[in-house]
């Protein structure tokens, strides 16, 4: 786990919230600085300032991370738009500036505001943000994130968590969460010794609370297979899926945190 620098007191709540998402996200790949900057085409002096709070990253950089880490940009893309709509917002120009170009490594200057026009830009901010705060929370009820966290792992391994990712091997098309629904779970050992549920191959995918994808339902169809009820198999990586990861790999004496990688999905399925 990386420790940290303390974001600026100054940092703009919705700025803090973007930045302190994305730490999460590079916690639980296990990624330095280095190795996400060569999976991203961002450099490692710009992901220091993103994840400093020293500036906003440009709207790339924000679903190139989720797409490294195996996640659904879109909930991350949204707090994005949250925090670039904050850096609008104050007329001081103080506050972090977006970035536009991929591995720019100056901080962009300030804008000063035209005379005149900053009760018209202030309140334009607070009508978009307004609109922006109900498009997260829409996204949050859809598909909810427990609390905020979410995890990772690298763009070659899987792409954009909205289609079949490369390697799951699933024909079932776009995952789209439907509350309630529990998908059936037949669990059966193929011809290589390994158990699989018939919703994705994967064995590398790295899952977590917030994820909503197809490895989210075959990981809670194999957790019910080995015993272990992580409620209903709806594809939702909820609180109680991470509890039955956690008594998962308690049992296989692996690290203890929730998340379904490499060395989890191994004991999944065997």
């Amino acid at each position: 786990m990386s420790r940290w620098k303390q974001l600026p007191d100054s940092l703009d709540p919705r700025v803090r919230q973007l930045a302190v998402q994305m730490r999460r996200i590079k916690d639980h790949s296990g990624l330095g600085l280095q190795a996400l900057a060569a999976r991203t085409g961002y450099s490692r002096a710009s992901w220091d300032r993103y994840l400093n709070g020293r500036s906003v990253p440009p709207q790339e950089a924000v679903a190139a991370l989720a797409r490294a880490c195996d996640l659904d940009p879109a909930r991350l893309l949204a707090l994005h738009e949250v925090a670039v709509a904050a850096g609008r917002d104050g007329e001081s120009g103080a506050g972090p500036t977006a970035e536009a170009e991929p591995g720019a490594d100056s901080v962009p200057g300030e804008r000063k505001p035209a005379a005149g026009s900053g009760r018209r830009r202030t309140l334009t901010a607070v009508l978009a943000v307004a609109v922006l705060v109900a498009a997260v929370i829409a996204l949050l009820l859809a598909a909810p994130w427990d609390g905020g966290r979410k995890r990772t792992t690298d763009r070659p391994v899987s792409a954009d968590a909205t289609a079949p990712a490369p390697g799951t091997g699933t024909d079932k098309g776009a995952f789209v969460y439907r509350a309630g629904k529990d998908y059936p779970c037949r669990v059966h050992r193929a011809q290589d010794g390994l158990l699989y549920a018939g919703y994705s191959t994967t064995r590398v995918a790295l899952i977590g609370t917030g994820s909503a994808q197809w490895p989210v339902v075959e990981a809670q169809c194999l957790l019910r297979h080995h015993g272990l009820s992580p409620g209903i198999a709806d594809g939702a990586f909820g609180s109680r899926t991470e509890r039955a990861v956690e008594r998962l790999q308690e049992r296989a004496h692996l690290r203890v945190d929730g998340v379904v990688g490499e060395d989890t999905w191994g004991v999944l399925r065997k």
